[in-house]
C-alpha cells in the first residue's frame, strides 16, 4: 500500500501457494521463475523493476541472471548469495520434514521471534505473521525450503547487468554478513542498504523504511 502511492505494485501468487495438491506434478526453481517471466510477458511488462522478498528474492535473483533484459532494476530483501546451513536452518528443515504440524502451533509461533530479529511482545503484529505463514501449507513450505537449499548461483550472479538495491536487516539471523556482502560484490551495478533495528520481516515490522528505500532507489 505505501509503494503503491506513488508506484503501480502488482503482486501474485506462486505456484501451490493455494493449492498443495499441485505438488503431485514436482516442479522446481527455474519453474517458478519461469512462471514469473510468463506473468511478465501477460501483463505485458516489458522492463519492469521486480522486487522480491525473501524465497521470492531468491526468484527474483534468478530471474535477472537468466534474462537480464527483461528488468529495468532489481530490489532483493532478506537474501544472500546462497543458503545459509548454520543450526537454525537446520533445525527448521528437520521440523518441517519430518513432523506434521497442527494449523496453528503456539510452540512452533515462539520460533517465528526469529524472524523478527528479536523476542516480539504478543499482540496484533505478531498474530498477523502467524497467520500469514499458517495460510501457506506445511508440504508447500517444505518443498520451497528444499528449493532454496539448492540455491548456490556462484558465478552466474555476473549476469546480473541491472541497477541493484540489496536491503539487509541488521537483526537478520537468516542471511549472513558474509553471504550479503559476496551477492553485493558479485553485481556489478549493486549497492546495500542496511535497515537498523530490523530481523528477516523487516516489510512487517517497519514497511515505512522499506517503502521510503525502494521508493528513493528507483527515483534515482
Amino acid at each position: 500500500r505505501l509503494l503503491a502511492r506513488d508506484f503501480k505494485v502488482i503482486s501474485y501468487q506462486l505456484r501451490g501457494e493455494d493449492d498443495c495438491f499441485a505438488l503431485r506434478r514436482r516442479f522446481g526453481l527455474l519453474d517458478l521463475v519461469a512462471d514469473l517471466r510468463e506473468f511478465l510477458d501477460w501483463f505485458g511488462l516489458e522492463r519492469p523493476p521486480v522486487l522480491g522478498v525473501s524465497f521470492g528474492g531468491v526468484l527474483a535473483l534468478e530471474l535477472a541472471m537468466r534474462w537480464p533484459h527483461r528488468l529495468q532494476a532489481l530490489i532483493t530483501r532478506g537474501v544472500g548469495a546462497r543458503f545459509e546451513r548454520g543450526l537454525l536452518q537446520q533445525v527448521a528443515g528437520w521440523v518441517l520434514s519430518r513432523y506434521p504440524l497442527p494449523a496453528d502451533s503456539p510452540f512452533v509461533n515462539q520460533f517465528f521471534n526469529l524472524l523478527f530479529g528479536a523476542r516480539q511482545k504478543p499482540g496484533p503484529l505478531f498474530e498477523f505473521v502467524t497467520q500469514q505463514c499458517w495460510q501457506t501449507d506445511q508440504s508447500v513450505m517444505t518443498h520451497r525450503f528444499h528449493l532454496v537449499e539448492s540455491f548456490d548461483p556462484g558465478p552466474r550472479l555476473g549476469k546480473i547487468c541491472v541497477p541493484t538495491l540489496v536491503m539487509a536487516g541488521d537483526r537478520d539471523l537468516l542471511v549472513s554478513p558474509q553471504s550479503l556482502r559476496e551477492l553485493v560484490q558479485s553485481i556489478s551495478d549493486a549497492r546495500c542498504v542496511q535497515l537498523p533495528g530490523c530481523g528477516h520481516l523487516a516489510f512487517v515490522t517497519q514497511p515505512e523504511s522499506v517503502a521510503s528505500e525502494v521508493k528513493r532507489f528507483l527515483q534515482n
